[in-house]
């Protein structure tokens, strides 16, 4: 006869509960998939049609007055996330990102709604002073923190 048909039910218990314990266990010590930490070097200086290079991380500017600035790439928990700037007359007029954080689709449908977000509040605030986008927290610290660097290297 098989060992559970018995008439013993505390056995019973005691093993269905050893069994429930371990699954728990083995469930709760499963990491979730993240992506491999790889080191990113900052992008080279982006340049604007005069050649003309002010630095790391800036661009020249034209006889127009505007000046094209990349920020400094901000590691996140998901990637990397970087701007670049255009300012024109001491106003920031346009932000474009370089690199956001893209190695699956759910990095891709965040962004596909934080991006727009935050480059509408950079350019109505025009500062790094903007909100976080809801289920986006660390790109938009990542948008921020890169948009900072590019303010300050264009002198805004």
């Amino acid at each position: 006869m098989h060992p559970l048909k018995k008439n013993r039910p505390l056995r019973r218990i005691v093993l269905a509960s050893a069994v429930t314990a371990s699954g728990l266990v083995m469930l709760l010590a499963l990491k979730p998939h993240t992506a491999p930490a790889i080191a990113v070097a900052p992008a080279p200086a982006a340049s604007s049609s005069s050649g003309a290079d002010s630095g790391t991380g800036s661009g020249g500017s034209t006889a127009t007055g505007t000046k094209t600035v990349t920020g400094d790439t901000a590691q996140t928990r998901w990637g990397p996330v970087q701007v670049k700037i255009t300012v024109k007359s001491g106003k920031l007029t346009d932000v474009a990102v370089v690199q956001s954080p893209s190695d699956n689709p759910r990095d891709q449908e965040i962004n596909s709604y934080a991006l727009p977000k935050l480059k509408s509040e950079a350019l109505a605030a025009q500062s790094a002073s903007i909100d976080t986008v809801s289920g986006a927290t660390y790109t938009s610290d990542g948008y921020r923190q890169s948009l900072q660097s590019a303010l300050d290297s264009a002198g805004l």
